[in-house]
């Protein structure tokens, strides 16, 4: 069974799934270099058809992560009679040039590529919050009972879903509209803190620690919706809200964001991102542990944006009272059309296996033949090298910045070891180095470690498998001064652990880097710059190296160098 996962909104996405099994996954942002892109996903959709010598002619279903119409699929598909989608609210793009324009009708020029299918392919509209739920059960790698929670700012006028995933099956319990959206909340914040709703949550959530929330305790409370014992004790009216469409990519925000900013230049942007962060906590655990007692069960899992806030996670997981704790990797909206498609496939085959996840390499990858091409067209001279992790882990021990690009793109919103910028953790100013010379952002941003799976318990306090940077840790007080470009202002870590066997070659890379240094972690960054997507292709990998700090650009294994 073959099943084309297709969600056209905030990080317009693409999935194919095989049996159960996702075999490509990839947001359109990669292709078209447009961040969080919420036109049609059409560069997606034939990557993950010719990834795999497909055909549209080739699948059986179309699974599309919302309940309404989406008039959108008319034009991807060619949809007619029976088929063709109604108009209907969804379909943001569109939406809002039809507001812009005054006309009824928007129609794409005929260069616009569609995949025309027969009748015999089924579309299933799969609701939003479902499909969320969908791509953390069914990835989880177990059938037992188990909570499932979907958050984000708002799906199908659903913010918060609650479900119960048992022998292949999901249950919806209990779902709250948009009057409970701690997400929105947490959004609004980020916005009058100057950045973008729907991008900057991680900035709020790094920059909280800076800050002391009893500075400000209780100066939030009447922009929040209040949860007791898992229920919605005060729904909090989000109605004031806007559409802002920012090259490709449509922003939400609130009126509420000005009367912040207000209470942020009286009480410190660091100590209203630490009280946000407080609430967002507090408030999700009136909805979890309530939860999980009522359904008597310690197997919880998560998806949905605000479950990207892997300081949330690490104080549910910290808590003790879960054993279990599943976080879908791709756990934002980019995930959708994973989860959508998914939901097809074990709706038709309950039975099934539900299979757990080791890697994220599910996009496009590049051969040398490719690589030679895109070198000579720049008239470029790379040398290749026989040991490519050693000479790295040399550089990199030299205390060298490193464009690493291998294999497969990594899915969703972190890089992974395949489209990374390393450099080693062992000093201190490294962080404010790559910041400053790689990334061009804030200063306060913190940077991730990815170490070797078996040494996670020398890093990490109460460990756990790791494998996607979803969720943080307390760093062990002993590595503090070891590694200290990546133990952020709480102490904390934000791994990748990596076992051999799901990338060998980085796996390879840290190893020894760790035989020279002593230390088994390298600081891993997204290899892009701040404000674009993680690139995908040689080619911006070249641009990108030139454009920036970096020493040193690895592409499979041929090197590039700056001279100095």
């Amino acid at each position: 069974m073959k099943i084309l996962g297709v969600h056209i909104g905030h990080d317009s996405s693409a999935s194919l799934v095989i049996d159960g099994k996702i075999c490509a996954d990839v947001a359109e942002e990669r292709f078209n270099r447009i961040k969080h892109y919420c036109g049609l996903p059409i560069k997606s959709i034939e990557y993950c058809l010719k990834s795999n010598n497909l055909n549209i002619s080739d699948i059986d279903i179309i699974a599309v992560p919302s309940k309404g119409s989406i008039p959108e699929l008319n034009f991807l598909f060619d949809l007619k009679g029976n088929m063709k989608e109604q108009k209907s609210k969804t379909g943001q793009m569109f939406e809002f040039a039809r507001r812009i324009t005054k006309k009824s009708g928007i129609k794409p020029p005929i260069y616009i590529k569609n995949f025309p299918i027969s009748s015999s392919v089924q579309i299933l509209h799969v609701e939003h919050h479902l499909a969320h739920a969908a791509s953390a059960y069914y990835s989880s790698g177990i059938k037992d009972r188990q909570l499932i929670i979907t958050m984000d700012g708002a799906g199908d006028n659903t913010s918060i879903g609650l479900w119960m995933g048992e022998n292949g099956r999901i249950k919806q319990l209990k779902k709250f509209n948009t009057s409970a959206s701690l997400g929105w909340f947490y959004s609004i914040v980020t916005e009058a803190l100057g950045w973008w709703h729907g991008d900057g949550e991680g900035k709020t959530m790094g920059l909280a620690p800076y800050g002391d929330f009893k500075k400000c305790k209780g100066v939030l409370d009447k922009y929040y919706p209040k949860f007791c014992n898992g229920e919605l004790i005060e729904p909090y009216d989000f109605s004031n809200s806007y559409v802002w469409n920012d090259n490709g990519a449509i922003q939400f925000h609130y009126e509420q964001a000005y009367e912040v900013r207000k209470l942020i230049n009286q009480y410190g942007k660091a100590n209203i991102a630490a009280e946000a962060q407080r609430i967002l906590e507090e408030q999700t655990f009136e909805i979890v542990f309530p939860w999980m007692k009522h359904e008597e069960t310690n197997n919880l899992t998560c998806s949905g944006g605000v479950f990207l806030n892997v300081k949330l996670n690490q104080r549910i997981w910290d808590s003790g009272k879960v054993i279990n704790h599943n976080i879908f990797q791709n756990a934002g909206d980019s995930g959708l059309a994973a989860g959508a498609a998914l939901y097809a496939y074990y709706m038709n085959n309950p039975e099934a296996e539900i299979n757990s996840i080791d890697n994220l390499y599910w996009g496009p990858e590049y051969d040398d033949k490719e690589i030679e091409d895109v070198l000579k067209l720049r008239n470029l001279k790379a040398k290749k090298i026989g040991d490519v992790e050693k000479f790295t882990a040399k550089k990199l021990s030299e205390n060298k910045i490193i464009g690493w690009f291998q294999g497969r793109m990594e899915s969703g919103p972190r890089a992974l070891g395949n489209r990374s910028i390393l450099m080693s953790a062992n000093m201190k100013e490294n962080k404010d180095i790559i910041n400053a010379r790689v990334k061009f952002r804030e200063p306060f941003r913190p940077f991730c470690p990815s170490l070797l799976w078996e040494k996670k318990e020398d890093y990490l306090f109460n460990a756990r498998d790791e494998h996607f940077m979803i969720t943080s840790f307390t760093c062990k007080k002993e590595k503090w001064g070891k590694v200290p470009a990546v133990v952020h202002e709480d102490h904390t870590l934000r791994p990748q652990t990596i076992k051999r066997s799901y990338n060998e070659k980085y796996w390879n890379l840290i190893n020894e880097f760790g035989k020279i240094t002593g230390e088994y972690l390298l600081l891993n960054t997204s290899f892009n710059i701040m404000g674009e997507p993680i690139i995908n292709h040689p080619r911006e990998a070249i641009r990108c190296f030139y454009d920036n700090g970096l020493d040193i650009l690895v592409l499979n294994d041929y090197i590039l160098e700056k001279k100095i």
